[in-house]
């Protein structure tokens, strides 16, 4: 029986793009959040940051440009890596008693994941199992002002908050266009700090969802142009950050690269490195920037099977001239598998699953964790639990 054509087949993909975050980008563009939460009507502000970034003095750079522009401040300075839903219940604590009117994340994707729980319950009540999903906020939320120092997540240009039940560990993925920050600031000067191994496992991160989003089933002409746009960036300054980690050049086309990505993934979604990535960190504790990194490359071989796929690839592959898509596609890929391999070995990243303890009679029960993840669903490639499997055997 011939299938019935629909329509819209073989058109360029349909979008509807609706950018909510203003991008200010420059060194010491944090300077300016005093100036810019003025500007959004705020005069109370809950900074939410971790203990971290309070001994490195940026919360207190932070905290004097909102003084000078006469905005009080309350901070919350316990966010936890892999935030849980208790973290977000203690920051909620914070942020009631102080009556605040926008909300500062400082930090990494867990500074803004914490913030943006923290936003959903605080306008929304509730619990955050409650926002489990997508576009379950019913009223309006805080302004929200996202200041990144990693070049990571790019979570500043997302509109989703990741947090993990404090008892299952499982993560919790609360996606409305209102929690989305209405600034995201910059500032490559803050990502000095970085020890070497957060900027090694963050810029593996960063890398990951550039790859990942030029493939998925939700890929479109904007997605692409961003992920492009990321991998050209990222892939080679990477090296130069890990090499020499005050070259603040180099470090600002990193915290570009992770804030486009990020706006990628806002319009492709990711897919099963993602998926399989998050059971490793439940179960083991794994950095999630190592653990997608491990399983990337094995990923890219896995979808690459698929034609439309391995031309998503080759044409990445292109964009920093890591190989040329007129050169044939699948040597394209393999020479995208091969730069991905270099990055890991320079960012010292474990060789396999085993190298991190993880026990191989464990692989059919985190198979079964991967195929349930949300990010499955957008692989370009079906994968089932027997292809995780397969997929974790390969990375062990």
């Amino acid at each position: 029986m011939q299938k019935a054509v629909m329509p819209w087949e073989g058109l360029t993909a349909p979008f509807d793009y609706q950018p909510r975050t203003r991008l200010v980008f420059g060194v010491n563009a944090v300077g300016r959040v005093g100036e810019i939460v003025r500007e959004l009507g705020a005069k109370k502000i809950l900074l939410v940051t971790d203990a971290g970034l309070v001994a490195a003095g940026h919360a207190e750079h932070v905290l004097k440009s909102l003084a000078a522009d006469g905005v009080a401040a309350t901070v919350f300075a316990k966010v936890r890596e892999n935030p849980t839903t208790r973290c977000v219940d203690d920051c909620l604590n914070v942020a009631r008693s102080a009556q605040i009117e926008a909300i500062i994340g400082l930090g990494g994707g867990s500074s803004m994941d914490t913030a943006k729980g923290c936003n959903f319950l605080l306008t929304n009540g509730g619990r955050v199992e409650d926002y489990w999903g997508v576009g379950k906020a019913t009223k309006p939320m805080l302004p929200l002002i996202a200041i990144p120092t990693t070049a990571g997540t790019g979570s500043e240009c997302q509109s989703a908050a990741l947090i993990a039940d404090e008892v299952t560990h499982q993560k919790m993925a609360c996606l409305d266009p209102k929690a989305a920050a209405r600034v995201a600031i910059l500032d490559p000067a803050l990502t000095l700090s970085q020890p070497p191994r957060v900027t090694a496992c963050t810029g593996i991160d960063a890398i990951a969802h550039a790859v990942e989003t030029a493939v998925t089933k939700k890929r479109n002409p904007l997605s692409d142009m961003f992920s492009h746009a990321a991998f050209k960036l990222l892939a080679p300054n990477l090296p130069h950050v890990l090499e020499n980690p005050n070259d603040l050049e180099a470090r600002g086309q990193m915290l570009l690269g992770a804030a486009y990505a990020g706006t990628a993934i806002e319009n492709s979604m990711l897919g099963a490195a993602h998926a399989a990535a998050n059971p490793l960190t439940a179960h083991y504790g794994i950095v999630h920037g190592q653990a997608v990194g491990m399983l990337l490359p094995h990923v890219v071989r896995f979808n690459a099977e698929q034609d439309e796929a391995r031309r998503g690839y080759g044409e990445l592959a292109s964009a920093p001239e890591i190989a040329c898509v007129s050169d044939g596609l699948e040597p394209a890929v393999e020479a995208l598998i091969s730069e991905l391999q270099s990055l890991l070995e320079l960012a010292k990243m474990p060789a396999s699953l085993g190298d991190c303890g993880v026990k191989r009679h464990d692989l059919p029960m985190l198979a079964a964790e991967a195929a349930k993840q949300w990010t499955a669903n957008f692989n370009p490639r079906a994968v089932s639990e027997k292809d995780f499997l397969a997929l974790y055997e390969a990375a062990f």
